[in-house]
């Protein structure tokens, strides 16, 4: 019922909300979306061809209280789109229903092949990195509106989705948390390549710097990044790390200190 933990399907909702018909709750309490609430075949019935796996909880596991409505789908022939570490497609119930109505299994958290070590070396164009003081609170939304507002005042700019509601969202990108971490720099240059000198990235940000789960992601996305300008989100409700109360969130400052401190290593002038 977390809206931290829905995050996926707030996403989708706010910023793709011509292609949404509905939202399947599967509990009276569970997150509102604002959407109308629908059962599978309302849905169905309403013309939605995907049914989105909505949630983003920590390991990226599907919730067997989902396995049911994600098997209805599938045998109905709807297209089922997921985010989480667990692929559907190697599930062998899912795999073996979807072969046989036809619908698609779409794992988004699938990197693709290929993807190097970081290389360090200075790209030309510019980029824009969205850090933050925790997880789930805003880098996201801020890469999206920055690029946004950026293209209606006429900028060259280009939102880069580093996660799966960002790729959901644009249709593109690398999961980064998915990717080995000796190759995560490698990745984000991939992402954001050379481009001309007045082209800007808007590369949405991964994890926290000072986050005791993940701050892997965070490094090697800055490191990658070689980001001429940063952006730092925070949650002034917040008092500690969402679902790790046993540490303080970090200051503003703090972060801007070590995330300018770490990105200077490729980019002194950011």
């Amino acid at each position: 019922s977390s809206p931290v933990y829905t995050k996926t399907g707030s996403g989708i909702a706010h910023w793709d909300a011509a292609n949404c018909v509905g939202q399947i709750r599967l509990r009276h309490d569970a997150a509102d979306l604002h959407l109308p609430d629908l059962s599978l075949n309302e849905a169905i019935s309403a013309g939605a061809a995907t049914l989105i796996i909505g949630i983003a909880v920590v390991g990226g596991a599907i919730p067997d209280s989902m396995r049911l409505v994600i098997r209805d789908a599938l045998s109905q022939g709807v297209d089922v789109a997921s985010g989480m570490h667990d692929r559907l497609s190697e599930d062998a119930e899912f795999s073996s229903v979807a072969e046989s109505s036809g619908a698609r299994i779409i794992d988004i958290r699938i990197p693709p092949p290929g993807i190097t070590v970081g290389s360090g070396k200075k790209r030309s164009g510019k980029r824009l990195l969205t850090v933050g003081t925790d997880c789930a609170l805003g880098k996201k939304y801020t890469a999206l509106a920055l690029a946004k507002e950026m293209k209606r005042r006429g900028a060259d700019a280009s939102f880069r989705a580093t996660g799966q509601t960002g790729i959901l969202i644009s249709g593109r990108g690398i999961p980064i948390d998915a990717v080995v971490s000796d190759f995560v720099s490698g990745a984000a240059e991939q992402l954001s390549p050379s481009a001309a000198e007045d082209h800007w990235d808007i590369i949405e940000g991964q994890g926290a710097l000072l986050h005791p789960g993940f701050a892997a992601v965070s490094t090697g996305l800055l490191m990658g990044s070689q980001p001429d300008a940063l952006v730092v989100c925070s949650d002034a409700t917040r008092e500690k790390v969402f679902g790790w109360p046993d540490f303080p969130l970090p200051s503003i400052d703090e972060i801007v200190e070590l995330s300018t401190r770490i990105a200077s290593v490729v980019n002194p002038a950011v």
